[in-house]
């Protein structure tokens, strides 16, 4: 990467979302996080009261914000923070130094979340915040630990679930259904000429943020129909 391609990184993307929509994530998300720490104040428990976790505002960005990322369905939430947890909650046991055992817990959860198939960036955070306090959460155990990072997690689902269910244009979680499509020109199977003009419309049609570039659409659309294209030539062989 030369100088001019590194100061274009930091050109504005600006994302072709309305302004009501960009609103709308903002009072969602914090209308969220309150009644989250207001169902964890009043959750009876009786030797330690439960804690919200810093790291589940960032889960509200992309529950609310960009509902439809990958990075945003159940699994990746509640996987995500439980095995970043156990990730933290042993490095902070087992590292003395709290550098040390920061960058570990940190490293061990991204490896773990990968493995696990429930990458949720979030997540790091959860494994770091068992690392920086460790202290406290070690005094109150791991049960306590588990309990906070799961009444945190499935509480922001349920919010996650009634609202992006309620709002029109919304659907969560995401349904992926397995189908093929062919472009029909001139009547004829073919392959239209999409632009980026094009994807930019399509996501002004959608509610919530799509967490991938237009260019990274375009250039994923291009790949697959020239790959599309490579398997049809070769079956007319």
């Amino acid at each position: 990467m030369n100088i001019k391609e590194l100061f274009s990184s930091f050109k504005v993307t600006v994302a072709p979302i309305p302004l009501s929509e960009k609103i709308r994530n903002g009072l969602i998300g914090g209308l969220a996080i309150l009644l989250l720490g207001l169902a964890l104040k009043h959750f009876p428990l009786s030797d330690y009261p439960l804690v919200m976790l810093a790291s589940i505002a960032a889960s509200a960005v992309l529950l609310f914000a960009a509902p439809h990322s990958p990075m945003a369905q159940p699994w990746p939430v509640l996987g995500g923070h439980l095995v970043s947890a156990l990730a933290g909650w042993l490095c902070s046991q087992l590292v003395g130094d709290p550098l040390l055992a920061a960058g570990c817990a940190v490293g061990l959860a991204i490896f773990m979340m990968q493995y696990m198939h429930c990458l949720h960036p979030p997540g790091a955070a959860t494994a770091l915040t068992l690392v920086l306090y460790g202290t406290q959460f070690n005094t109150m155990g791991w049960s306590w630990v588990a309990l906070v990072v799961l009444a945190n997690a499935v509480i922001s689902l349920v919010f996650a679930l009634i609202v992006n269910n309620i709002l029109p244009g919304r659907c969560y979680p995401m349904r992926h259904v397995n189908q093929q499509s062919t472009v029909l020109m001139g009547g004829q199977p073919g392959f239209a000429t999409l632009e980026q003009a094009d994807i930019e419309w399509a996501l002004t049609q959608m509610d919530g943020v799509i967490d991938v570039s237009e260019e990274d659409l375009v250039d994923v659309y291009r790949l697959a129909t020239k790959h599309a294209k490579g398997l049809g030539d070769k079956a007319n062989r």
